[in-house]
């Protein structure tokens, strides 16, 4: 999966948290893209059976979306609680986590994980 599709079902992870539904405009506002952008990537992130959708309607990411999604996110926390403990600024610690999440591997995460303590589960 490429960085880009895993920054959308991330997305679309936080936004239908807690029983919130996702919705492709509502993805297109927090990620600062166009409409289409997040048309392509839902259809792309839907032919990997990641996500149901259909055009106007709410986007349910299925139980393999949620895992891929809560995966990339608890990489996400781990990452960004690991830099502010370093006394990184909130706004470069989440910029640096969003970008270091995509291109370590899961062997450097686990390895990072045991280093720090943080499990980086998603809250």
């Amino acid at each position: 999966m490429t960085k880009s599709l895993e920054d959308y079902i991330e997305t679309i992870y936080l936004l239908s948290r807690d029983g919130r539904s996702a919705r492709a405009v509502d993805v297109a506002a927090k990620m600062r893209v166009k409409m289409p952008s997040v048309n392509n990537a839902v259809k792309e992130l839907a032919r990997l059976h990641l996500v149901r959708y259909e055009k106007y309607r709410e986007i349910i990411l299925t139980e393999e979306g949620i895992a891929v999604a809560g995966k990339v996110y608890g990489h996400h926390i781990a990452l960004k609680n690991f830099l502010l403990s370093l006394g990184i600024s909130e706004e470069n610690a989440e910029n640096d986590a969003c970008a270091m999440e995509h291109i370590l591997s899961e062997e450097t995460m686990e390895r990072f994980r045991e280093l720090t303590g943080k499990v980086g589960q998603p809250r």
